[in-house]
């Protein structure tokens, strides 16, 4: 669905503005590409801390305690 109106919201900037849209089309993905090594780290950081919680509250999962 978002991809649907992504092109919908693109067709009416190429309508509205062409070169703008034209640029976008360019710029896009090379701005993906230098976001991506962010977005890992993110991912990464979010797995390390649901380690550290699950080590973390592993014992008390033994235990019975919520």
């Amino acid at each position: 669905m978002k991809t649907i109106l992504a092109i919908l919201l693109w067709c009416i900037l190429l309508a509205l503005c062409w070169p703008l849209a034209l640029v976008l089309i360019f710029l896009l993905p090379l701005l993906w590409l230098v976001l991506l090594p962010f977005r890992l780290l993110g991912f990464t950081l979010e797995l390390v801390f649901k380690v550290i919680g699950a080590v973390i509250l592993f014992p008390f999962r033994l235990l019975g305690i919520k």
